[in-house]
């Protein structure tokens, strides 16, 4: 197999085409189960690297299936999520989104970018591994259902079923240059809710004829929050976040209702199941005890569950990626409180690792470290992973991960 000086200059020879390939996804975000634009550029990309292509058939997915010197064999998995967010971009960058409040603030255009180098990489010596390399890019990813509606697609039906399945993301948590790994649960369970709190409406100056939604909803919020501090054993995770709350229309008019949205995070499933029904408790209780005309509506639209690294898999890899990016590049990190719809190809049945990849700026990174201060995350408007050497950290452990997969005759 080629070694790790080679694959060095594989990396440095693709890169700046990749990095180009990222700049135009970045000026192009989409959101959602249809990326129509993003798809064309994703395939036009692997178009000429004599990969078996599929284009789902409800949801813009791509499928594309490599063959190595021999099928008979490993096969495996590599996934890159292909959406974005609803977010409006204030990096600076040059190649900022050109898309009004959206923007690929999570790194997802990264994830295509190397996804598609290490195809190539992968297809250029195919002679020198055997098995099967399954590459997908996922849309939906951010509202954790791309993965689920892939799979309901046939993804382990139409195509060959993989042995192992493997993805990366970038975030600021490292430096640029270093991955991160987790044996066992890598990231939590993540549940939405949408709450409902019914009153009765009246004018702003005669508060003693409603029973107001708003200051109920105010006291739920703050009544969710004993759930982790006083219901939840100490040393378990559990976090209860709520991110919006919409009600009324001008100052003075008490409104008839109050909509909250909650992103709830769990690593196990026991405790799970105790902040749901925690949350449904005292959100009935709180609008029993204003008066509510009727019970709050409780709805549970998106869910998933915590990802998991396979600790011998794991083991594997980690050795892989050592020897590929070096000792010093290849951290134990803890596990972190996001979420990914990653899991959902995990439960069925079917090994995974996902791997952490280092996205600052190494300079900024030591500096903020050294202040006690944190670099915009995932997520934020402000967030600008360091393609150069992020994408060429992650095409390296990329390709160094499959080779030691699909690797043949024993040879690494």
């Amino acid at each position: 197999m080629t070694t790790s000086g080679t694959l060095r200059s594989d990396v440095a020879e693709v890169a700046p085409e990749l990095t180009d390939l990222r700049h135009r996804l970045h000026r192009a975000p989409e959101i959602g189960l249809q990326l129509p634009r993003t798809q064309e550029t994703l395939l036009e990309a692997l178009g000429d690297l004599g990969l078996e292509l599929t284009l789902g058939q409800s949801v813009t997915s791509i499928t594309g299936v490599l063959r190595g010197g021999r099928s008979t064999g490993t096969a495996v998995l590599l996934r890159a999520d292909m959406d974005a967010l609803p977010v409006q971009e204030r990096s600076g960058e040059p190649f900022s989104s050109e898309i009004d409040g959206a923007m690929h603030a999570c790194g997802h255009d990264l994830h295509m970018s190397a996804l598609v180098a290490s195809a190539g990489i992968m297809a250029r010596s195919k002679d020198a591994w055997h098995g099967t390399l399954m590459l997908i890019g996922q849309p939906a990813e951010e509202t954790i259902s791309g993965a689920a509606a892939m799979v309901q697609g046939g993804l382990f039906t139409r195509f060959p079923r993989p042995d192992v399945v493997l993805a990366l993301h970038v975030g600021n948590e490292l430096p640029a240059g270093k991955v991160g790994i987790v044996p066992g649960i890598y990231n939590t369970n993540a549940d939405s809710l949408r709450i409902t709190i019914y009153g009765k409406g009246g004018h702003g100056s005669a508060p003693h004829t409603t029973v107001d939604p708003i200051v109920t909803a105010a006291r739920t919020i703050l009544a969710l929050q004993t759930i982790s501090s006083r219901e939840v054993k100490p040393g378990e995770l559990a976090v209860i976040t709520v991110g919006y709350i919409n009600a009324g229309t001008k100052n003075n008019i008490i409104p008839d209702q109050a909509e909250l949205g909650l992103t709830v995070r769990t690593y196990k499933a026991e405790v799970r199941k105790q902040v749901l029904a925690a949350i449904t408790r005292i959100t009935n209780a709180e609008a029993q005890a204003a008066g509510a005309p009727r019970a709050p509506s409780i709805d549970r639209y998106e869910m998933t569950d915590a990802v998991y690294n396979d600790p011998a898999l794991a083991q594997q890899l980690r050795s892989a990626l050592e020897s590929t990016l070096s000792k010093d590049n290849v951290i134990m990190t803890a596990p972190i409180t996001a979420s990914e719809d990653f899991s959902a190809f995990i439960a069925q049945g079917i090994p995974g690792f996902y791997l952490s990849l280092g996205g600052a700026n190494p300079e900024q990174y030591a500096a903020a470290t050294a202040a006690g201060t944190h670099l915009p995350s995932n997520h934020s408007a402000l967030f600008a992973p360091a393609v150069d050497p992020a994408l060429h950290t992650a095409i390296a452990a990329e390709v160094g991960m499959l080779r030691s997969l699909l690797k043949a005759d024993g040879r690494t």
